[in-house]
């Protein structure tokens, strides 16, 4: 049920509104001036606002002003017994979704409490539909070197229809690589059908490629057309094709040789103008070796290979992602625009991305939601969990075989780390550890920690 806030200093016109909305099943808050509302908007969800004019500490424009900057789109009903056609005006100027006087009447005061909702539903609606474009036509950030060729790379053979393979990490872009080799393509015009190879299981693999007709299995109820009709006359992206199965990398073979597919159960070829683009985390030349990947099928998907770095090998780009990220994501929530503080940017650059540009999203989309409107350093180590970006504990449990070692680089990486929070404040840090100064200083010395250099 929708959430109403009614802010108004005048106590009998809360009670008479929040009557009559209670009566239609809406949850209402009050407040009982601008400042109080602007604190509840803040910390609150609500579908629709009401707010007087005239109210102390805080007027009903000045609310309005700051609510909109606070939450965007939020629909905003003023009323006042005191306005006329300026103040109306005036008021849906500054973003009020519409102007009521007082005493209300009972009728418009619903109708406008319906358009409103519907509105904010139009505006979530749309943010989301935003969110998902903007997700499927991203540049490639970056200007490292290995960047630069991936965008010359597409530039020069998105116009053809030489079939591509992408290979790297999960997580560095494969995708988007694909998607930009359609879009600049003379297919752009026709569908990209993606297939997630390791998501569909090898005895439906061929169904979900090629198809089915009724009754080729037990349940088969109906003919099915595959990812390859599907996209006749554009492009069929097949990501992660280093997990499917043999028989069906075989038919893939076929597909691409002759151009022709046929259903499964089915013995008429069906004729599909497709080109392929195919994505792999995998090392396909040892896949081969062990027997687990046709070396032929590599070979005709592999006319043109482009390989995506990881991001750890161009750690230059994480402030231009970080910065498209963090406008992207703020847009996408509908929340004003935050900012990266240099020294957090350096932060982020200091880990390992073993998630690469997936996991850098995703820590940017945790500190957009959690930090203020600056991100600073601070932010970075509070709320991003180390677990991630440095070994794990077996790793290092099998790097030392004493345990004065283990203890010594157990030692080391503490202090640093407390170090560094604090801004290399040996005094409050000696604090905080519980340790005498002189005794912090000898482990500084002993462990030959250094204060970064500023760049």
């Amino acid at each position: 049920m929708a959430k109403i806030l009614i802010v108004d200093d005048e106590k009998g016109i809360r009670n008479t509104l929040r009557d009559i909305l209670e009566y239609e099943k809406y949850t209402v808050d009050e407040a009982s001036d601008g400042v109080e509302g602007l604190d509840k908007i803040k910390n609150n969800d609500y579908d629709v606002v009401f707010c007087d004019i005239k109210m102390p500490k805080m007027d009903g424009m000045e609310l309005l002003e700051k609510a909109l900057q606070v939450k965007e789109g939020l629909p905003i009903v003023v009323i006042s017994g005191h306005g006329n056609t300026e103040t109306a005006v005036e008021a849906v100027k500054k973003g009020a979704f519409d102007y009521i006087a007082k005493p209300p009447d009972l009728n418009r005061l619903l109708i406008t409490v319906r358009n409103a909702l519907d509105k904010g539903s139009l505006v979530t609606e749309t943010k989301i539909l935003k969110r998902q474009i903007s997700k499927s036509t991203r540049e490639i950030v970056g200007d490292s070197p290995a960047i630069k060729r991936i965008k010359d790379t597409i530039d020069k053979v998105a116009p053809t229809d030489a079939r591509v393979l992408v290979t790297g990490q999960n997580g560095t872009g494969k995708e988007l690589v694909a998607h930009w080799i359609h879009e600049k393509s003379v297919r752009s015009g026709g569908p990209m059908v993606e297939v997630n190879c390791a998501a569909i299981p090898s005895e439906l693999i061929e169904s979900e490629l090629f198809g089915h007709e009724k009754g080729a299995f037990t349940s088969a109820v109906k003919q099915r057309i595959g990812k390859f009709e599907q996209a006749n006359g554009g492009t069929l992206f097949l990501d992660e094709i280093g997990d499917m199965s043999l028989s069906a990398q075989a038919k893939v073979l076929r597909a691409l040789q002759e151009s022709k597919i046929t259903r499964v159960g089915g013995d008429k070829e069906i004729s599909v103008n497709v080109r392929v683009i195919a994505a792999t985390n995998k090392d396909l030349n040892r896949e081969i070796e062990e027997k687990k990947f046709r070396m032929d099928l590599y070979h005709r998907l592999s006319v043109i290979l482009i390989h995506v770095p990881s991001l750890n090998e161009r750690v230059d780009d994480i402030p231009q992602l970080s910065e498209t990220f963090v406008r992207e994501i703020c847009a996408g929530y509908g929340i004003p625009q935050k900012t990266l503080q240099p020294k957090a940017v350096k932060e982020l650059q200091s880990f390992n991305w073993s998630g690469n540009i997936r996991e850098l999203h995703n820590v940017l989309e945790r500190l957009v939601i959690l930090s203020d409107k600056k991100i600073t350093q601070d932010d970075v180590i509070n709320y991003v969990s180390p677990s991630s970006h440095f070994e794990t504990a077996t790793d290092i449990f099998e790097k030392y075989e004493k345990f004065q070692e283990f203890k010594d680089y157990m030692e080391q990486e503490f202090i640093g780390h407390k170090l560094k929070k604090h801004n290399w404040n040996v005094s409050k840090t000696a604090e905080i550890l519980d340790i005498q100064r002189s005794h912090l200083y000898n482990k500084i010395e002993k462990y030959s920690l250094e204060r970064e250099k500023e760049k």
